[in-house]
């Protein structure tokens, strides 16, 4: 990254570090490599363009860190589809001071504003989306990691099922470190990798999970070179939602890496929501498959290699 960037990008992870428009950096969190938008110098970019996230305050924390990082008369360009965020925009921005132009184009609503002289409100909305303790003293976690402030039920299904596990393993989309605790319960677990995309779910996991038996690391398990291979398990709760919209594949592909990662005779303990056809690609990639649990929309699998 430059010293001193100009423009910067967020939310577009199809940009990687090396391939953004013009002279701009990476600012998204979901992008491996990239800068972190709240470390950026107050007053050090000239431009920044924001496709702003659904969550509100996922969304007025980086419509505030931008606007921090902007000169004054830096131009903000924010964009959103009209019913993830986009209808709140104009409003949102006029809040902290902007006076705004809105357009709309292909059901996004697009909102362009020079940060005034003087902006108001960004303390507070950088301190709504800024990591935090749940309770006040449980575990870290922040706006926008996936089900940031509460147990989503698929975990909980998969907590139920789980046995005491032995041995290496990893958890795939480990989030903030909620099936780690389990995992590392039994004391025949040597070694334990968290592995997720979110930069802010990784950060959260490191300061969650205090266990000499654990590494924590930023991959796309889609694509990335994990470096592991023989593991005796792997437990998940895969993603199947990007961009707003339900993608059976991401599942489907962490099935896949998971039994790519297992020794022979090893197990991967996954929960998927009832209605995505991850039976087939199971089958296809493990030798046995058996069905744990199905309760609350969900299901749990057991699948040997």
């Amino acid at each position: 990254m430059p010293d001193t960037p100009r423009a910067a990008v967020y939310g577009f992870p199809s940009y990687d570090v090396t391939d953004v428009p013009g002279d701009a950096v990476q600012v998204s969190p979901m992008v491996i490599g990239a800068a972190d938008l709240g470390a950026l110098p107050e007053g050090s970019l000239e431009e920044i363009v924001i496709l702003a996230p659904a969550g509100a305050a996922e969304r007025r924390y980086v419509l505030a860190q931008a606007l921090r990082a902007l000169k004054v008369e830096g131009r903000l360009t924010a964009l959103a589809l009209k019913d993830r965020g986009g209808l709140r925009l104009n409003k949102e921005l006029t809040g902290f001071g902007c006076k705004v132009g809105e357009s709309s184009k292909r059901h996004h609503r697009i909102c362009v504003a020079l940060k005034p002289a003087n902006v108001q409100g960004l303390d507070a909305a950088i301190a709504e989306g800024s990591p935090r303790r749940l309770d006040g003293d449980g575990l870290w976690t922040q706006p926008g990691v996936f089900s940031w402030d509460r147990l989503d039920q698929g975990t909980a299904l998969l907590l139920k099922s789980l046995p005491p596990l032995a041995g290496a393993g990893a958890d795939l989309g480990c989030g903030v470190g909620v099936l780690a605790h389990a995992v590392l319960a039994s004391p025949k677990v040597t070694a334990l990798t968290l592995v997720d995309l979110d930069r802010r779910a990784v950060e959260a996991a490191k300061r969650n999970v205090d266990d000499p038996r654990v590494q924590v690391r930023q991959a796309d398990v889609r694509h990335g070179d994990l470096q592991l291979k023989e593991l005796d398990f792997v437990v998940s709760n895969p993603p199947f939602h990007e961009g707003g919209g339900e993608d059976k594949s991401l599942g489907q592909a962490f099935i896949r890496t998971a039994a790519g990662l297992l020794r022979k005779g090893g197990s991967l303990w996954v929960v998927a929501n009832r209605h995505l056809p991850y039976e087939a690609v199971l089958g296809e990639h493990f030798k046995t498959v058996r069905p744990i649990a199905d309760a609350g929309g969900f299901k749990v699998y057991e699948a040997r290699k």
